[in-house]
């Protein structure tokens, strides 16, 4: 099914942005693992809507309510389950996408395969709001997988033509991973937020959005871990990105750069460094063969704009079967990026956790 994912640790999500609640089931999580709920809960506060002047002002607050697999924060081994109640919904402000579907958005294919059953307040099943039930699961995987030395950081690589500085691919220290895991507007160069503020407050103010990049690394990771073909660590990482909202685009390591490389400059070197064998660069990511060879997991993806802008757009009227213009109301991000971030880091504990 669509909304479930993994076969180690599968999740599988429910709800609408509208409707009573959204949450998720986890299935295959190790017993015994002690979850620590206040940093659970930053990851959660960090993806939130309704705290900064990028997001919708939609407020949430987002507070998981566990239903099982947890006993004084410590996991069974039984199916995790949580759900998290909508409490600020405005379903009026959806009534004219019942015929008239947002351009860039899934409103028309979903009428589409659910011949019009599909609930389209607030973007129903295909809402970003999905993605809170997906951090939670992604917190709580990190958690066991920073047990294990691994640990993810991303940032915010671009918003429109303000770029971050990147990561250093071979060697990310750990204290910037410190840093990144508990911030909402995730810079390595603090220095750019104004900038990047300025570039989405220009989208807002001409009833517009703008989207961006994000940047994402796995430290800490042996080589050896995935497979050739369909077995990849690519894949697997890449079928998890896709299942976020908005994600358009994913590249590894240098990713689309390699296409204008010679070999001989796209090409890792190998070196012995303290009895381990490691590359000088890192222009593959991590990922050779479709198999970790020891080196961070880098990669990159491209969030799209919001579709749901306050301009007039053209777009049809399914039941009049005739050409339509299109005013959308209700509140709506300008920017999906600063709160996307946590959603990748989260996305990428579930598939390396499944991947190890």
């Amino acid at each position: 099914m669509s909304s479930t994912y993994g076969e180690k640790i599968k999740i599988s999500v429910f709800g609408e942005s509208h409707g009573n609640g959204i949450g998720v089931v986890i299935d295959g999580l190790p017993a015994g693992v002690k979850i620590d709920i206040d940093r659970l809960l930053i990851q959660m506060a960090r993806r939130a809507p309704g705290q900064d002047k990028t997001a919708t002002p939609r407020r949430e607050k987002d507070l998981p309510k566990i239903l099982s697999g947890m006993l004084d924060d410590t996991l069974t081994g039984a199916p995790l389950a949580a759900v998290i109640e909508n409490t600020n919904t405005r379903s009026g402000d959806y009534s004219n996408l019942m015929t008239c579907p947002r351009p860039g958005h899934s409103d028309y294919s979903a009428f589409v395969k659910y011949n019009g059953a599909n609930d389209i307040r607030g973007g129903g099943h295909f809402s970003g709001r999905l993605t809170a039930p997906i951090v939670f699961a992604g917190a709580v995987c990190r958690q066991i997988l920073e047990q294990q030395g691994i640990k993810i950081v991303a940032h915010i690589s671009s918003i429109g033509k303000v770029e971050d500085e990147m990561f250093n691919p071979v060697n990310i220290d750990e204290k910037l991973i410190e840093r990144l895991n508990c911030a909402k507007f995730t810079l390595i160069n603090e220095d750019v937020e104004d900038a990047m503020r300025e570039e989405v407050e220009n989208a807002r103010l001409n009833l517009d959005s703008i989207g961006g990049t994000i940047e994402c690394a796995v430290t800490g990771i042996d080589a050896g871990f995935g497979g050739p073909l369909f077995g990849g660590v690519e894949g697997e990482i890449s079928k998890a990105v896709f299942g976020v909202p908005a994600i358009k685009g994913i590249e590894f390591g240098k990713g689309f750069e390699l296409s204008e490389m010679l070999g001989s400059q796209a090409n890792d070197p190998f070196r012995y460094e303290n009895g381990r064998v490691i590359t000088e660069t890192n222009n593959m990511g991590g990922i050779l063969g479709g198999i970790t060879n020891g080196m961070p997991i880098v990669f990159k993806v491209a969030v799209k704009p919001t579709p749901s802008i306050s301009q007039k757009q053209k777009t049809v009227d399914l039941q009049k079967k005739e050409n339509a213009e299109l005013e959308i109301n209700g509140r709506h991000d300008p920017c999906i990026v600063p709160r996307a971030v946590p959603v990748i880091e989260a996305v990428t504990a579930i598939a390396i956790l499944n991947i190890i």
